[in-house]
Parts: C-alpha cells; structure tokens; sequence
C-alpha cells in the first residue's frame, strides 16, 4: 500500500465533510485492501435506534432488509465476537472466541447466499459509549488478502472515528454535563462496588459510617439514580471505575 493511501486513512476522521463522502471513501479504501463490502455501525436495532446511532454500508440491499427485519444489530455473531476483544478478527475465527447458536449459523449461511463470504471487523468499543464496529468483507469465492488486514486495522479504527464525528456523537457527550465525583465520593463507590457495607468502608478510609453513606448519596444524586448498583454502573461506563479497579487483589 502506497504513502497516498495511508494518508487518505489517516485523514478520515477530519477530512470526509458528510457520510456520502465517508461512503465513498470507504469504498476506494476497500478496492485498495482488496475487499467488496463495508460496514461501520453500532450494535443496535437500527429501525429503533435513535439518530444518532452510526450505520453505513455497501452490503447488498436484499441482506441489508433482511438483516434489519430480523434486529440483527444486536444479536449479530459477529458484533458479538468483536465484544470479546480488542483487535480486527476474521469471521472464520468466531468459533473459537463465541459459541455460536444454531440461528447464529443459519444467519451467517443466508449471508453467504446473499453474497457476504468471509470478512474482517475491527472493533470500536468506546467507554460510555454504543458498541460498535467497522466490517470490511468478501463474496464467497473471493478470498481475503491477508498481508492487507493490518491496514484493515488502521482503516477501520479511522474511519469509526470519522464517523462519530459526523454523526455528532462527540460533540453530544462532550456537551453533556458529566457527573466529576470527589475522591473520596470515588473511594466509597469503589468499595461499595467491591461488596463492602458502610460500616467496612468506613473502617477502610478511617472515616465514620455517616461520612460513607453522606459521600454515596451524594455521588447517587450527581448521577441522578437511586441505587447503590446504578451508581456502580454509571462509575464504569464513564471512566470513573475500570473493572480492573473493582476486580483487582
């Protein structure tokens, strides 16, 4: 792959100006990996997702029919495999990383009558946000180009975040008020989300039972929820605890 083609990937979050152009784009970045068929969406029922759920692609109309009157979005395999890791993954390696149902296979054998083959998706799973990713794909008797799938890699991760951009979804949690806790607000939801009662993490942090419950009330009520679970939740999909926080020993 040349210079210019790189650059043309590198640019793709800031240079394409709406989704006919990121199309387009796409579709000349496919010719070059040397696949037919692009996809880039979030993992939803796209007929009832809201507008600002991503979805773009160049699959045949008839399995794209197919595939949203059926809400394939969410129950994918292939979405579902991308949840289990952090790198592009070819379709014909899901078997090992997800098991997969009967209706999962007679999913996949439709698409490859419809003239979706083998493919490759790179995931883009953003904390807080929609999972998602991006496909790129063949027909049956067109093989992948394997030497190509790195930067498949690149191109898919730039051409997700060009799409976020386009589809305002930056901009809308970036204009959200995020809830910014205390440490010590911080400190108590961590060991409630660990499993201790007041009265332990009021032990822990060397502070009296009361301040604990005042601090997780307090971070509930930044959050606007009631519970003590709902707080837990919200902490990990913004950022403000990881599982690695809550799991480690």
């Amino acid at each position: 792959m040349g210079m210019h083609a790189m650059g043309q990937i590198l640019r793709l979050p800031e240079a394409i100006g709406c989704a006919d152009e990121l199309a387009a784009a796409m579709i000349e970045i496919c010719g070059l990996l040397g696949f037919q068929y692009f996809a880039i969406t979030h993992h939803v029922d796209i007929v009832r997702a809201s507008p600002s759920a991503i979805r773009l692609h160049n699959y045949p109309a008839q399995w794209a029919d197919y595939y949203d009157a059926h809400a394939l979005g969410v129950s994918d395999p292939v979405h579902r495999a991308s949840h289990m890791t952090g790198v592009g993954f070819r379709w014909s390696r899901m078997a090992a990383m997800i098991p997969l149902t009967a209706a999962d296979r007679r999913h996949l054998d439709l698409g490859r009558a419809q003239g979706i083959g083998d493919g490759f998706t790179i995931p883009a799973n953003i904390p807080g946000e929609t999972l998602g990713s991006v496909s790129f794909a063949n027909q049956a008797d067109r093989p992948i180009d394997e030497p190509m799938l790195p930067f498949a890699q690149l191109a898919g991760a730039f051409a997700f975040e060009g799409a976020r951009r386009l589809w305002s979804i930056r901009k809308f949690n970036q204009e959200k008020e995020a809830p910014v806790l205390t440490d010590r607000q911080r400190d108590c939801i961590l060991w409630a989300a660990r499993g201790k009662g007041d009265w332990e993490i009021a032990r822990i942090l060397g502070v009296s039972e009361e301040t604990v419950a005042r601090h997780i009330k307090q971070a509930c009520a930044r959050y606007g929820v009631s519970k003590r679970t709902s707080l837990a939740i919200r902490a990990l999909f913004d950022g403000t605890l990881t599982f690695i926080d809550i799991f480690k020993r």
